[in-house]
């Protein structure tokens, strides 16, 4: 027999008001620091996909742990190539003197963010890197050069996808019930995808992550699943109210979220497993997307249990069109 908890939705719910409110709240100062910042210059940090450039990745040979070097001192040796390499001579060169470099899994892998950079200014770059902090692994070192109108072209298609994605959730939305639930679905699914990109954007400013193509398939992924959870819990709501029509529509929602309570949290914590398997031993390729999709779930989850009820329950309409 299912266990029904005895949820207090309605009397609780300016708390969850006050926590929804304040983690939207940090996440919209997050996005315009960045916005206002002087190296992001937008509500992300847009990466490599986005903005164009190149980016060299290398790995070093080192078996366990690999001797700590600092990104400063990465830095300085690529600014260095400006008076020492004749690629770097001439009026156009690429600037070099704002290199993005990350140190990843453990200071094992290097990752370097340039300019657009010829294939012989690359090697320079390599060449340069290698004499000082080397060895690497020469089959593992990578180049991946993007140019300015497949980047615009990528973050063009990025956001048409998820207006587009989003449009076509508003629509069944709508056709399931009627503008009320539609409303809140949609500003639950809001709610999320704000509150990911926040975490993003904080992520961005102090620790340089990036935003990718991969990155916007996750906001489609958790739209879609914060949408089905609070749709779930909508259609409880229906249930309960054609059921128990004697009783107050506020104790018809808390009784409802009550018996999806524990199957919420089970398809949460399940959903959970394979996305931390994925940040343990997923690499860094895979990392920041399973992140991504770590706050996403969790966030939606929080939303369809709680955001989107309780702002049902203060609606008086008892009426539930399909």
């Amino acid at each position: 027999m299912k266990a029904n908890f005895n949820v207090q939705l309605y009397k609780n719910r300016k708390i969850v008001w006050l926590v929804s409110f304040s983690l939207s709240l940090i996440s919209i100062i997050g996005m315009l620091i960045c916005l206002k910042s002087t190296s992001i210059k937008a509500p992300l940090n847009l990466g490599l996909d986005y903005t164009g450039g190149t980016q060299i990745t290398l790995e070093r040979s080192c078996d366990d742990d690999c001797i700590d070097i600092n990104t400063s001192d990465i830095s300085y040796n690529i600014v260095a190539l400006k008076n020492q390499d004749k690629n770097f001579s001439t009026n156009t060169s690429p600037n070099l003197t704002s290199p993005q470099i990350q140190l990843l899994d453990n200071s094992k892998l290097i990752s370097i963010r340039l300019p657009f950079l010829s294939s012989a200014q690359s090697d320079a770059v390599v060449n340069q890197v290698t004499k000082s902090f080397g060895p690497f692994i020469n089959e593992n070192t990578s180049v991946e050069i993007i140019g300015p109108s497949l980047g615009k072209q990528l973050l063009k298609s990025s956001l048409i996808s998820l207006l587009f994605a989003f449009l076509g959730i508003a629509l069944y939305i709508n056709f399931r019930y009627d503008r009320r639930y539609s409303f809140l679905a949609l500003l639950a699914l809001l709610h999320d995808v704000l509150i990911v990109c926040g975490v993003f954007s904080w992520l961005g400013y102090f620790y340089n992550v990036e935003v990718d193509s991969l990155f916007a398939v996750s906001l489609l992924t958790i739209a879609g699943y914060s949408v089905n959870n609070t749709v779930v819990v909508f259609d409880r709501i229906r249930e309960k109210s054609s059921i128990d029509n004697k009783s107050s529509f506020k104790y018809q929602i808390d009784k409802a979220v009550g018996a999806t309570l524990t199957r919420t949290l089970y398809t949460s914590f399940t959903t959970l497993l394979p996305l931390i398997c994925i940040l343990v031993w997923g690499g860094s390729t895979l990392y920041w997307f399973a992140f991504a999709l770590v706050v996403g779930v969790i966030t939606g989850s929080w939303s369809s249990i709680a955001l989107a009820p309780s702002l049902l329950s203060i609606t008086s309409k008892n009426d539930f069109d399909l």
